[in-house]
C-alpha cells in the first residue's frame, strides 16, 4: 500500500500550469512595446464589445478607475518624499530635493511589468464579466462618464502637484543620459 503522505515525484496540473504561465511571463518581459499594444488592443476590444452590447457601464466603470489606481501608483516613487519629510526619516532612496544632494534613481512603487500584468488581468476579467447578464446593472451611464472624469482630473492635478513639489520625472523620456568613456581602441 501507499502512504497518503508522500507525494509523487510527477507534478500535478496546476503546478504544470503554474509553471508554463511563468515561463511565458518570463518570456515577455524584455518586449515592453509589443505588450503594450496587445494591452492597448485588448482594452480595445472590450470597448467595441460593449459598445455593441450597450450595458455593462458599473463593470466598465469599475475597470477605469481599477486602472486609473494602477496609473497613480506607477507614478508615484516608491519611498514618497512627503512621508520622509512627515516623519524626518530616511527609510530608503529618496528623491533629491536641492541640486547638492546625491542622486538618488526613481523607483516605482507599481513597477511597469506589474503594472502591465495587473491591466492586463484586469481586463480580461470585465471581458469575462461581460458574458454575464448579471453583472449588467442599469444606470444612466453619462453620470459614470462625467463622475470618471472629474475623479481624473483631481487625482491627476494632485500627481502632478507632488511630482512639481518633489521635482520627481517618473518617466525617461527627456532626461539627461550620461555615456561613459569611451575606451580608446587601439590602431593596428
Amino acid at each position: 500500500m501507499s502512504d497518503p503522505l508522500v507525494t509523487s515525484s510527477s507534478p500535478s496540473i496546476f503546478q504544470r500550469i503554474s509553471i508554463a504561465y511563468q515561463k511565458y511571463l518570463d518570456l515577455v518581459v524584455p518586449f515592453p512595446i509589443p505588450r503594450w499594444i496587445g494591452c492597448t488592443v485588448l482594452l480595445l476590444l472590450y470597448f467595441v464589445r460593449v459598445y455593441f452590447l450597450q450595458g455593462w457601464y458599473i463593470v466598465t466603470y469599475a475597470l477605469a478607475i481599477y486602472l486609473l489606481n494602477l496609473f497613480i501608483a506607477f507614478l508615484t516613487p516608491k519611498f514618497d518624499p512627503a512621508a520622509a519629510e512627515e516623519d524626518d526619516i530616511e527609510d530608503g532612496p529618496g528623491l533629491p530635493t536641492s541640486s547638492n544632494e546625491e542622486f538618488k534613481p526613481f523607483i516605482r512603487r507599481l513597477p511597469e511589468f506589474k503594472f502591465w500584468l495587473s491591466a492586463i488581468r484586469s481586463i480580461l476579467i470585465a471581458l469575462f464579466c461581460t458574458f454575464f447578464s448579471l453583472f449588467n446593472i442599469p444606470v444612466f451611464w453619462p453620470i459614470l462618464v462625467i463622475y470618471f472624469i472629474m475623479l481624473l482630473v483631481i487625482t491627476m492635478r494632485r500627481q502632478i502637484k507632488h511630482m512639481v513639489r518633489y521635482r520627481y520625472l517618473p518617466f525617461s523620456y527627456g532626461k539627461r543620459r550620461y555615456k561613459g568613456k569611451e575606451e580608446a581602441i587601439p590602431s593596428q
